[in-house]
Order: structure tokens, then sequence, then C-alpha cells
């Protein structure tokens, strides 16, 4: 089963991120896209109760359907990880609706992907603040991490969603989802 390997990290200078990535040899993939993702459960939240994840995500014009297993969480966020390009987003959702599972939290951000040919960092504008991902091999992460001037204890292996709550908690902010226009944010 593929797995993915992953950590994330606070990006406090995008601009200086991007000519360490540019130094270190890595090769910008994508411009930085429109991402809006959806994740879904079964009444009483069956599959979050069991460290699981549901999500049906657009990305620019693309659609993709992901089920991620409880991860490890040690030094490196590690889970299994199964995906599939769906051609019709709202037709999955009419699906997924149908077999008894609803929309739950939803969460946004402008991604930017890098790559060097081994692993993927991107960088992603969320209504929270900025944060990195680099997802590969272990040994590759600590490695990229190192040229890009991330130490391990800047390493987090939180969701999107406990990152958000954790948010929410810090600034007594109302919002219910980690969208721009729910967090008050400067993005459409």
């Amino acid at each position: 089963m593929p797995k993915e390997i992953e950590i994330k990290f606070r990006i406090e200078n995008p601009p200086a991120l991007t000519r360490a990535l540019k130094h270190a040899g890595f090769k910008q993939l994508t411009r930085s896209t429109h991402e809006m993702n959806s994740l879904y459960d079964l009444p009483g939240q069956k599959l979050r109760q069991r460290g699981k994840l549901l999500r049906l995500r657009e990305y620019g014009d693309a659609w993709v359907l992901t089920h991620k297993a409880k991860g490890k969480a040690g030094r490196h966020k590690m889970r299994v990880e199964l995906e599939t390009r769906v051609e019709n987003g709202q037709q999955m959702d009419a699906i997924l609706r149908t077999l008894g599972y609803a929309p739950t939290f939803r969460y946004e951000k402008y991604r930017a992907e890098w790559s060097d040919g081994a692993g993927h960092v991107v960088l992603d504008e969320t209504p929270i603040g900025w944060f990195g991902e680099i997802e590969g091999p272990g040994r590759w992460i600590d490695r990229t991490a190192r040229a890009l001037g991330i130490a391990p204890a800047d390493y987090i292996t939180q969701t999107y969603a406990e990152l958000f709550f954790s948010w929410k908690r810090a600034t007594r902010s109302k919002a219910t989802e980690m969208t721009f226009r729910a967090a008050g944010a400067g993005k459409p």
C-alpha cells in the first residue's frame, strides 16, 4: 500500500523559502493554485474516531478523492494513503452523500508545488498562516529540511484540521471551517 511520509512546518518568510528551494535544486511544478478540501464522515464521526480520513479535493480544475488510514506520528507523520482522480467532483459529492457520508469540515489554501525528483515540497498559504510540507522518504525529508533551514524541533505532524482547531482556541475565533471567508483572512 502506498505510504505518505511527511512533515509540515511554519513558513515565516515565503520569498526566502522560495530562494532556498531554488538554491537546493528544486523546480517549481505548479504556481500557487487554489485548493478546496472537504472531509467526509459517517454519522457519529466514525472515520475520525478511528483516525481515518476521506477527502474530496478540488485543486484548480482537478478533483481527487483520498482515503488516509490512521497514521503514526513520530519524527515524521506516516500513513497509508489511497488516491484517485475524479472526473466530476459534484457527482462524487452526490455519490458520497447517497452512501451516507456527509461533509464535516472544509479547508482551503493556495498551494505551490516543488520537486527535486526525489520528493516534494509544497508552500501553502492558508487562512491561518503559511505552512510548508515536505513529503518523501524519511531521510530525504530530514536532508531537505536541513537544506531549507528547518530544524527537527520545527517539524509539525498535525493535520490541517488539528492546526485549525488549535488556532481557533488560541484566537477565540468563531470560524467553523478553515476558509478565508470564515477565518476573516484577506483572500476571496
